[in-house]
This record gives C-alpha cells, structure tokens and sequence, in this order.
C-alpha cells in the first residue's frame, strides 16, 4: 500500500464517525420538527392532523392504555374540544438509535398559564416513507421533589448516588 493510499484511507476511516455523528444530528433535527409539528396540532386544535402522527400499532400509556389510533383519538378528542388547548408540550431532549430508524423525545408538559404540569416521553419510528410517526407515548406529572442543594465538595457523601 502507498503512503498516498495509506493517507486516503485513513482520512476516510477519521470522516466515518464525523459522517454518523452529523446524519444522527440531521434525524434528530427530523424528530425534533415533527414533535413540533405533532404538538402544534393540538394548538391548531386539529384532531385529523394529531392522528396523522400516529403509527397504526402506536401505544399510549395512561391509565387505561390506548392502543391504536382509534382508541388514542377517542382519549384525546375532549382535548381538542374548546377554543383553547388545556396544555401544551415541546420537546427538549431527543435522541436517535444509531440505527436511525426509532427516536426518543421528551419535554415539559405546560399548563396554558406555562406552569409545568408534566413531562412526556415519545418514542417515533422512522417509517419505510421516511415520515416519523408515534409509536409510543407515556406521560408523568411535575415531579414535585425538593430541589437538592449543593453538598460542600469535601461532604463525605457528595457523589454517593443515593437519595437524602
């Protein structure tokens, strides 16, 4: 193998993750617009464009469990209901299997005053269309635990993973 050869070579093994790095970032740009968009729809308090977001299989967990589109639509039709929505959401955190094929997102739930009222976990699907659709979809409330102070850096339990 040249010495040229040899430098090509290793300038495509050192671009090989920069490439997977910047295609992750571009799929996760992808789910980040479309949990916007998916969350605008209840804003535009447009129930056909929400199912739209939905994979045929989508599961959403609450209490019962919703799955499919048609029970996850007969759930969330009172939200729609009223000139205003009861709440909004928008994604802070997403993240892309390497694979690129299924993304996590997840965010603050807003009450319309923008207190804090939930966060939602989604899980989307890159679908053969190369749309991202809903797959999964779990809700929690606030957490209403204490903020935790700081521990002084000498604490002999500063770091210790357990909970006060």
């Amino acid at each position: 193998m040249t010495l040229r050869c040899a430098s090509a070579l290793l300038a495509l093994l050192l671009a090989l993750p920069a490439a997977a790095a910047d295609r992750l970032e571009a799929l996760a740009g992808e789910v980040r617009a479309t949990e916007t968009a998916f969350a605008a729809t209840l804003a535009a308090r447009d129930l056909g464009a929400f199912t739209r977001f939905l994979a045929p299989d989508a599961v959403f967990v609450d209490d019962p469990v919703h799955r499919g589109p048609g029970a996850i639509v007969a759930a969330w039709r009172g939200y729609f209901e009223g000139a205003k929505a009861p709440f909004s959401w928008s994604p802070e955190t997403v993240a892309v299997l390497d694979s690129g094929q299924l993304a996590l997102s997840s965010g603050p739930v807003l009450a319309p005053d923008g207190r804090r009222i939930g966060t939602f976990n989604s899980v989307w699907r890159r679908e053969r269309d190369g749309r991202w659709r809903i797959v999964l979809d779990h809700g929690c409330p606030a957490c209403g635990c204490p903020a935790t102070a700081a521990k002084p850096a000498g604490d002999a339990d500063a770091g210790a993973g357990g909970t006060p």
